[in-house]
């Protein structure tokens, strides 16, 4: 399987934005696309590439602001953790009156710890690491030996967990039971800030020493 793995950093807190791209068929996968998403439609017709799914790691507005224009340009599924439909669908929940904007979505597809999501001809694991929010999640792709985590783990450091429904002791709790528990060797993809590993994580990160 050809895989290449695209990221953009969107919108005013600069959001990392991934595009899991099978090249054989020309299909990507879009990874919280935060704002700007006319930029994301610009960037995959350029490369005549094709989405076929939006998966969402949690529901905060700098995660999802892309998302109606993905979804009335190509009429693709959105996936997000059945505990975080409500956050996407409050105001109040998903921060958004942080910025005086208003958003509220309803993502089609629940998910659930373990699900396997096949989008783009690519296996797709859902782990369930809550805590930054309530339904918080990280998407481990095997193919490409990689996780997506969200705001749920950073290199040196955490989410905050200061917004509504987030919980340190839980996020901690995730980070060591479903990220930790994966190879030393597997690219951690953030949703702000640079690249970083598990097994460096694990070894530097003053949170979790």
């Amino acid at each position: 399987m050809n895989l290449e793995m695209q990221s953009m950093v969107l919108g005013m807190v600069g959001t990392n934005c991934y595009l899991l791209i099978n090249k054989d068929i020309n299909e990507a996968v879009i990874f919280d696309p935060g704002d700007e998403g006319e930029r994301i439609i610009c960037y995959l017709e350029r490369e005549g590439v094709t989405p076929a799914a939006i998966l969402l790691t949690h529901g905060h507005f700098d995660h999802i602001m892309g998302v109606p224009a993905l979804t009335k340009r190509y009429n693709i599924p959105v996936y997000v953790h059945e505990q975080e439909q409500d956050i996407l669908k409050s105001e109040a929940l998903n921060a958004c009156a942080m910025i005086g904007a208003h958003i509220s979505l309803t993502a089609d597809k629940p998910v659930k710890d373990g699900d396997v999501i096949e989008a783009a001809g690519v296996p797709i694991q859902v782990l369930y690491t809550p805590g930054h929010t309530k339904g918080g999640v990280s998407y481990f792709i095997e193919a490409l030996n990689a996780v997506v985590c969200g705001d749920t783990l950073f290199e040196g450091s955490v989410g905050r967990t200061d917004l509504p429904t987030g919980s340190m002791g839980t996020l901690v709790r995730s980070i060591r039971e479903k990220l930790f528990i994966l190879d030393d060797s597997v690219k951690v993809l953030p949703g702000h800030g640079g690249e970083t590993s598990i097994g460096w994580e694990k070894k530097y990160n003053p949170f979790l020493g």
